[in-house]
């Protein structure tokens, strides 16, 4: 069993190197363009926030409706900390994503620590009532800009960053599913009750699925402040937590792989239809 485990992660690892030197030297080549590109560069980062809400949402089987809140706390940590420190970029941007992740984490503990202590509908309001005060904060803090925002955010996301960070994110994912901690999220989705009976400490593992999605999504927050340049509260409201929800729904509820194919296609979707916009 061991052997034929690390033949399938070495297989995977030769994969993922072969397709980034693929997509690498289309770009360096000018097959894929500056408009491909970044379109390439948004399709990974709604890779990580699908898959990261799968965990809480597919797996864990709690409700979220407000995952791009913390999307933005780590967009607007991350942009805060690059655009006020004076350090080159290659040592702040992986500081302002790490900062990204750990803000969002702890903002994942605050709001994790009454909301699942609930279930079904009322989670869901609460997460989406998070969603909502936190874009109100932004809008309403000199920091943030306000209500125009956050301007003249150095672009230092590259491709790789996105690659690698959506690799690492499914790795990390991967893993954890497959752990005897995964096995007790499992186990509580499926039925809570029966598995607090059984001993899994249901509060403790719900609050690490949450906190553990929340920190991978200020990631993906960082990087997209970091690839768009300009970014705006209004932005992470309601539509775009469904949006990432939908991925998850689309890809099928507990299912990794499903989340990936579901954030590609719903990614190229619409740029691929933008010329029927009038029809």
């Amino acid at each position: 069993m061991k052997k034929k485990t690390m033949f399938a992660y070495l297989r995977n690892a030769v994969l993922v190197v072969a397709l980034y030197v693929v997509l690498s030297l289309l770009m360096s080549a000018g097959v894929i363009d500056r408009y491909y590109s970044g379109i390439l560069t948004m399709m990974f980062i709604n890779i990580i926030m699908a898959v990261s809400l799968n965990l809480t949402t597919g797996y864990l089987g709690q409700l979220v409706l407000g995952h791009a809140g913390f999307m933005s706390v780590g967009a607007f940590s991350a942009a805060i900390f690059t655009t006020t420190v004076d350090l080159p970029a290659a040592v702040s941007f992986p500081l302002a994503l790490l900062i990204a992740g750990v803000v969002s984490a702890v903002v994942g503990i605050v709001i994790g620590i009454p909301a699942l202590h609930l279930r079904g509908d009322y989670l869901a309001i609460i997460t989406l009532g998070f969603g909502e005060i936190i874009r109100v904060i932004f809008l309403n803090l000199d920091i943030t800009g306000g209500a125009l925002g956050m301007r003249g955010i150095p672009n230092l996301t590259t491709f790789a960053w996105v690659f690698f960070a959506a690799v690492i994110t499914i790795f990390i994912v991967t893993t954890f599913v497959k752990s005897r901690h995964g096995r007790a999220v499992i186990a509580i989705r499926e039925d809570e009750i029966a598995a607090e009976a059984s001993g899994i400490n249901t509060t403790y593992y719900k609050m690490m699925a949450f906190v553990l999605a929340a920190a991978i999504a200020g990631v993906a927050g960082g990087l997209y402040a970091h690839h768009i340049g300009v970014i705006n509260p209004t932005k992470f409201d309601f539509n775009y937590s469904i949006e990432f929800l939908v991925m998850v729904v689309l890809g099928g509820m507990g299912s990794t792989t499903g989340s990936i194919l579901a954030a590609i296609v719903l990614t190229i979707l619409p740029e691929a239809l933008r010329g029927f916009s009038d029809y």
